[in-house]
């Protein structure tokens, strides 16, 4: 396609998706919709690639990449499998959990832990279970 510029080599896309998978930049992006800065900070890590991308060409391609995955990933789960892209499996790495995390993300804190720890403060029942626990490590 001609409206993002020069046609996207595979280590271009390669070079974006990299940058797409920084925790960081994901998070800005699922946390905004007037994403103009977060793709000025892409463009800029691309130059550093030496891949020359304005943010909108950046934005574009971000847009048909996730778009492209989406409707495989909804082949899939309707039984099609027909279709396949050249970075599923990476874009299923940034995607794939998408949806369920933001639902865990208010429990995320309580989740960190081990659940020994929680244990060991309740009660002294769990405290010996406790300890037991750490000899065997």
């Amino acid at each position: 396609d001609t409206s993002g510029g020069k046609h996207w080599t595979v280590n271009e896309v390669r070079a974006l998706i990299h940058i797409w998978s920084d925790k960081n930049i994901q998070q800005q992006l699922e946390g905004t919709v007037r994403n103009k800065r977060i793709f000025e900070q892409v463009a800029a890590r691309l130059q550093k690639f030496g891949i020359d991308r304005d943010w909108k060409q950046c934005r574009t391609k971000y847009k048909n990449l996730k778009h492209e995955y989406k409707s495989i990933k909804n082949g899939q789960d309707s039984g099609s499998t027909s279709r396949s892209m050249k970075f599923f499996n990476e874009l299923d790495a940034i995607l794939g959990h998408g949806t369920m995390e933001q639902a865990s993300k208010s429990d995320n804190e309580e989740s960190e832990r081990p659940p020994e720890w929680t244990d060991a403060k309740s009660g002294k029942d769990s405290i010996g279970k406790y300890s037991s626990y750490s000899r065997i490590i």
